[in-house]
């Protein structure tokens, strides 16, 4: 149903890999009433970038990913890999915007993208499944992604998103 969806069997080895910086996975977290929460990983660095959406439909999608992804350079926008949600159907359009390419996990298949499904389980500490999404002020989504992005990782040999996101040269926002 998405168009022109591209399999994650078709990821480039670097990306499996984790070699370079640029390639996201997204997600959204819905909760009680009409808003959903983007949430955004950078796959080699775990850089989280989170937005709170009106609604869970595509043009909220697109619009949540391309303020995720406006501030970024170049460098760190190079692939996104979804699911196959209809929130994600204008993938196409953040492809052209961007320069980007997409790949979605096989249905049914989520931990093919297990680090933004990790990330959603951290940001569930904190935003429980119950949450009405439509009383999470800006600022405590703000407050929620400084947290990702100082966390300390093992994966990172202890260095928090954040760090290695700047040992990797990349500008931080």
């Amino acid at each position: 149903m998405i168009p022109q969806r591209v399999s994650i069997a078709q990821r480039p080895p670097e990306i499996n890999l984790r070699q370079a910086l640029g390639h996201w996975e997204s997600d959204l977290v819905w909760g009680a009433g009409r808003c959903a929460l983007q949430v955004s990983v950078e796959r080699k660095t775990r850089f989280t970038r989170l937005r709170i959406l009106p609604n869970k439909t595509a043009q909220a999608s697109y619009d949540g990913l391309a303020a995720i992804l406006s501030p970024l350079p170049s460098s760190l926008r190079k692939s996104i890999t979804y699911d196959n949600g209809s929130e994600n159907m204008l993938h196409v359009e953040i492809n052209q915007r961007f320069q980007m390419r997409s790949f979605f996990c096989q249905p049914y298949h989520a931990w093919e993208k297990g680090t933004v499904e990790n990330t959603n389980g951290l940001v569930r500490r904190l935003l429980p499944k119950r949450t009405n999404f439509n009383r999470i002020s800006p600022a405590r989504i703000q407050r929620i992604e400084d947290w990702l992005n100082a966390r300390p990782r093992k994966c990172l040999n202890f260095n928090t998103p954040a760090e290695a996101l700047a040992a990797c040269g990349a500008l931080e926002t």
